[in-house]
């Protein structure tokens, strides 16, 4: 676990993990571009963001920015574990596309 995003990008390249488990509260005014960052410093890594914002906007944000899946918090019991089977299998998450 780390509390901030030069931890995050110094674990990644250090452990050379296959996924990340990311809450979207780590990003500061940089926006998304820390999962540029991590994609470019561990290739092949797969990324679920997790958030309490449940807006489309957020949603298409982490998406386009290159998440795999995006798992609200208060969904987290029952899609996070789903949702890093489906990623780290090459699967969509949800399966039909839709947040």
């Amino acid at each position: 676990m780390v509390a901030d995003e030069t931890s995050l990008m110094e674990s990644a390249s250090r452990l050379n993990p296959a996924l990340a488990v990311v809450d979207l509260s780590l990003e500061r005014a940089g926006g998304l571009a820390w999962l540029a960052r991590l994609r470019a410093g561990s290739p092949g890594i797969k990324v679920v963001v997790i958030s309490v914002h449940d807006e489309p906007g957020v949603i298409r944000a982490a998406k386009a920015a290159g998440a795999d899946a995006f798992v609200l918090k208060r969904a987290i019991a029952s899609d996070l574990i789903p949702a890093a089977e489906a990623v780290l299998a090459g699967r969509p998450f949800p399966p039909n596309g839709a947040e």
